[in-house]
């Protein structure tokens, strides 16, 4: 029988180790702000992204517990001259600084949080999030939020091109669709990341 796509990869050796955990994890939360969260907003009704607020909300809960550091960060603009050209009819007409999407999940939101605006997909991008990650002396870091096939995958890539071990939290991300989540987390756990859940990674903060 002729070989999937899936199979030519593990033939030629993608996904053939795992990058493994670390001694000294944060956790990554992408843009789990009001317009994603809250169905009052355009973008604000998709149920996995709901699902996935919910699951980081409990892993958060443990990661204060444990005194592990956490960044959380939304998207806005001061105006369309400095928005990137989003494809994304709700981004251009709502994602302002003031306006209400831009606020962060109540469920998410929490004082100790890192929390911070950024304009780009990547937490990364032109952010100060590298500084406060080294600053923590993080070696490994847990990816949430939303969307996975979007924002949540180019965090995903920069963290993983800066050197930090990378763990991506599937049932803690969400899309719009099952097809481009699955997508995304199978291409990014062949090559960048170690896909795993919510469970796995509470168990492993309750472990530090």
């Amino acid at each position: 029988m002729a070989a999937t796509a899936g199979d030519n990869y593990t033939q030629v050796g993608y996904g053939s180790s795992q990058v493994g955990l670390g001694s000294r994890p944060a956790i990554l939360v992408v843009d789990f702000q009001l317009a994603f969260t809250d169905p009052r907003f355009a973008l604000g009704g998709l149920p996995r992204i709901h699902a996935a607020t919910e699951r980081t909300a409990e892993l958060l809960e443990v990661a204060r517990s444990r005194n592990v550091p956490v960044a959380a960060c939304y998207t806005a603009y001061c105006s369309d001259k400095d928005m990137p050209p989003w494809k994304v009819q709700a981004v251009r007409d709502e994602f302002f600084y003031g306006h209400p999407c831009t606020a962060m999940d109540p469920r998410i939101h929490h004082a100790s949080n890192f929390t911070y605006c950024k304009s780009a997909p990547s937490m990364f991008f032109q952010t100060s999030l590298i500084t406060f990650l080294v600053r923590q002396q993080v070696d490994t870091v847990i990816v949430t939020g939303c969307t996975t096939s979007g924002c949540v995958r180019a965090t995903v890539v920069d963290a993983f091109s800066y050197g930090f071990r990378t763990q991506v939290a599937a049932d803690c991300c969400g899309d719009a669709d099952e097809g481009p989540h699955n997508d995304a987390l199978r291409d990014v756990g062949r090559r960048y990341a170690d896909v795993t859940d919510g469970a796995r990674m509470r168990e492993y903060l309750l472990g530090l």
